[in-house]
């Protein structure tokens, strides 16, 4: 997968997940912090986490499934990608 080297996007996802994870893991060290406030940042984290696999999933049948087909019917592919992600 090297063509994600290049992928800005996907980084910037990557580091927003990793701050979330840093203030789930603030939270959890604080004496101060609610069971809800905690179960929100997991949520928030588990929501970035689907669509960072969703992202890459779309990036993998781009350029590795569908780069060399004959025909690709673009509205299957967005149906599909559409699928995918709702049940991630």
């Amino acid at each position: 997968m090297a063509h994600l080297h290049h992928d800005k996007k996907i980084l910037n996802r990557v580091k927003r997940i990793q701050g979330q994870l840093n203030a789930v893991e603030k939270s959890l060290s604080s004496p101060e912090s609610s069971c809800i406030e905690v179960l929100q940042q997991v949520a928030a984290v588990k929501g970035a986490v689907n669509g960072l696999m969703n992202q890459l999933i779309e990036q993998h049948l781009k350029e590795h499934v569908l780069k060399d087909a004959d025909h690709v019917n673009d509205e299957e592919v967005q149906q599909f990608l559409a699928l995918l992600q709702r049940y991630l």
